[in-house]
């Protein structure tokens, strides 16, 4: 069984990344989350932004929420825990498109009773840089 990653600021950039890439977090969502990097991808924004919620990194979700279609406030519950994502499908989202989907399955408990997010999200990218425009829930 493979130990769960907890949000640790002090993480070494050699650990595994929070969005279960299986890359090391300095070559995964590490210089997305502290701003040395932008996301080339629909699948990396979507990745960073997991790893934002598992930090609960909400100035990261607000600047990656486009915005015509972001709350004016965020709050996450700190009872929330993540536990994994999976990638399910990527459509379009590439280095020259403007637009793209993703669909996975993100994992999480609350209160120690497990969930699970299915959503199939759309990104725009707007001057060079993807943004989270909304998602749908999927059944």
């Amino acid at each position: 069984m493979r130990k769960k990653h907890r949000p640790d600021p002090n993480r070494s950039d050699q650990a595994p990344c929070w969005c279960d890439s299986g890359n090391p977090v300095f070559r995964c969502c590490g210089p997305l989350l502290t701003r040395t990097a932008t996301a080339t991808s629909t699948e990396a924004l979507m990745r960073s932004r997991y790893a934002a919620y598992v930090l609960r990194d909400t100035d990261y979700l607000m600047a990656t929420w486009h915005p015509h279609t972001r709350p004016a406030s965020l709050d996450l519950d700190p009872a929330q825990r993540w536990l994994g994502l999976s990638i399910n499908s990527v459509s379009a989202g590439g280095e020259h498109d403007t637009e793209g989907t993703v669909e996975f399955v993100a994992r999480f408990k609350v209160h120690g009773r497990g969930h699970r997010l299915h959503e199939r999200s759309r990104f725009v990218r707007e001057q060079g840089l993807w943004f989270y425009w909304d998602g749908v829930f999927v059944r």
